[in-house]
């Protein structure tokens, strides 16, 4: 077996060998099992780059494909590969689970429980990385819900008050939306080609060919799509975020966040679309009003935020309302708009979390109000970064926040006009909503931003000794921060990447 054979099953797997090495050191070896954490994150992450490195970007198609027979009696495979739509999601899974890890090594919410922590994050690292490189759907849904038991340990055992709850309503939400899922890959499995398969090349092939017929698509596709949804989320079905973040582990928060919720989003790309484009079509516009529905609720509902934590968690329910809209359109600006969103919103609202986990560690609240103002005299450096960040988010051009949102919503201008001819009028009321939701997402990041870095210090915080960034802290930011400065000027890096694989998607879709 070569290299581009094994490359991204090792690269995937190495994390679960990790955490089997962890869970055999002795609990009182505490900066061992740190520094263990540190070194196979590492290790993934530099395989990651050495995949990235060696990809093709000029040509379409999968790349370090594995093809080999796994369950042969119900027809599935082993069937692994990656192509510049999962690329930068999947390199950007190793580099977020790298940068937590360092973290780690001051920031663990339980030290007494190192082993543990770090054992589950680096199951939910393989868990992640696993959904975008898989190209057979049972192999697909067993990636999908191996992230669910680590993220639902770390949010039930090192989350914060309502844990219990947060985490109990994280699982149950989101296995109501793989039981959907599910069913309809058993649907296109069985009404799909003879003789049976779950191989998803040979499933969209079939789909685009019009295998499917339109009532199946219609069906099937709302099945398999409100098991994404779920995941993204897309209102109404993101009651379960704002809880999971807000009770979640720094470190926690920022892998849901940063990846997590991309599962959705890329499942929508990857399966749903090219699978049943009849559905997708007829869908879009519900889609579309939906995403456009959660920009403007989710920037209303951090208006009304008082724990800087929830505030961030509802911000995501916008932002992915954006990559949604793009999605929605059935262009090739849309999905590349989408796929960019993604990236983003991983780098930025990952930081975002960082942040509020290390204001936290220093003022013990997330309340904005006990918090007080002031932050940018007491802690300049922290302040500068958080105000950094947020600014990012609100998507100031320049910054990578901006790309996502402004293709976004110029895509939904101009729809596919192939497949949504009679929606372009309402696609565009959606672009106005879009629009409004900037303004707002502008509103309550810059108010948030008064209440905590300006103003006068509180008399309490002034003789406390609050500490400014730490150098662990520069060490675990400053990719993300280069990132942030990165995209935004040279968002190629991600367009170059994602340009053939697009097209060729939209190709096969006739559009």
């Amino acid at each position: 077996m070569t290299w581009e054979n094994s490359a991204i099953t090792i690269t995937t797997l190495l994390p679960i060998a990790g955490a089997l090495v962890i869970a055999m050191m002795p609990r009182e070896k505490d900066r061992a099992i740190r520094g263990l954490g540190i070194v196979f994150t590492g290790a993934a992450l530099v395989l990651a780059v050495a995949i990235a490195v060696g990809f093709d970007y000029g040509r379409d198609g999968l790349q370090y494909v594995l093809d080999v027979d796994w369950i042969s009696a119900i027809g599935v495979r082993y069937h692994v590969g990656i192509d510049g739509i999962s690329l930068p999601l999947y390199v950007l899974t190793f580099l977020l689970s790298f940068l937590c890890a360092i973290y780690s090594w001051r920031y663990v919410p339980d030290p007494g429980r190192t082993k543990a922590f770090l054992a589950l994050m680096l199951l939910l690292q393989t868990g992640m990385a696993g959904t975008f490189i898989a190209f057979d759907l049972i192999l697909f849904f067993v990636f999908w819900e191996l992230v669910l038991v680590p993220m639902y340990f770390l949010i039930a055992v090192w989350g914060s008050a309502n844990r219990e709850y947060a985490s109990i309503k994280f699982f149950l939400y989101t296995l109501f939306g793989s039981i959907f899922m599910l069913l309809g890959f058993l649907a296109m499995y069985f009404q799909g080609p003879d003789p049976h398969t779950f191989d998803m090349v040979v499933l969209r092939d079939y789909g685009i060919a019009g295998g499917f017929s339109q009532t199946f698509q219609l069906v099937v596709f709302g099945a398999v799509a409100l098991g994404f949804a779920v995941k993204v989320p897309m209102w109404p079905f993101h009651t379960w975020l704002p809880d999971a973040h807000t009770e979640a582990p720094t470190i926690g928060s920022v892998l849901l966040a940063g990846i997590m919720l991309k599962m959705g989003t890329y499942g929508f790309i990857r399966i749903a679309i090219p699978f049943l484009p009849y559905g997708a079509q007829k869908y879009a516009p519900w889609i579309g009003a939906l995403a456009a529905i959660g920009i403007v609720y989710a920037a209303l509902a951090c208006l009304a935020q008082k724990d800087l934590k929830r505030l961030i968690a509802f911000s995501s329910v916008g932002h992915m309302g954006f990559v949604m809209l793009g999605i929605a359109t059935l262009t090739e600006i849309g999905i590349q708009a989408a796929i960019f969103g993604m990236v983003a919103h991983g780098v930025i609202t990952g930081m975002l979390f960082f942040c509020v986990g290390s204001i936290y560690d220093r003022y013990h609240t997330r309340e904005i109000a006990k918090i007080g103002g002031g932050m940018l005299q007491t802690m300049p450096k922290l302040g500068g970064i958080f105000a950094f960040v947020a600014i990012a988010s609100l998507g100031l051009p320049g910054l990578a926040g901006f790309w996502g949102e402004v293709m976004a919503l110029l895509s939904s201008f101009s729809p596919n006009e192939f497949v949504l001819a009679d929606q372009v009028g309402l696609f565009r009321v959606f672009m106005v909503m879009g629009g409004i939701g900037t303004v707002l997402t502008a509103g309550y990041f810059l108010w948030m931003l008064q209440r905590v870095n300006m103003g006068t210090l509180p008399d309490q915080w002034r003789e406390a000794g609050l500490r400014d960034v730490l150098a662990i802290e520069w060490v675990s930011w400053g990719p993300l921060l280069l990132l942030i400065l990165v995209l935004g000027l040279y968002p190629r890096i991600v367009f170059g990447v994602t340009d053939e694989a697009v097209s060729g998607l939209l190709t096969l879709l006739g559009s």
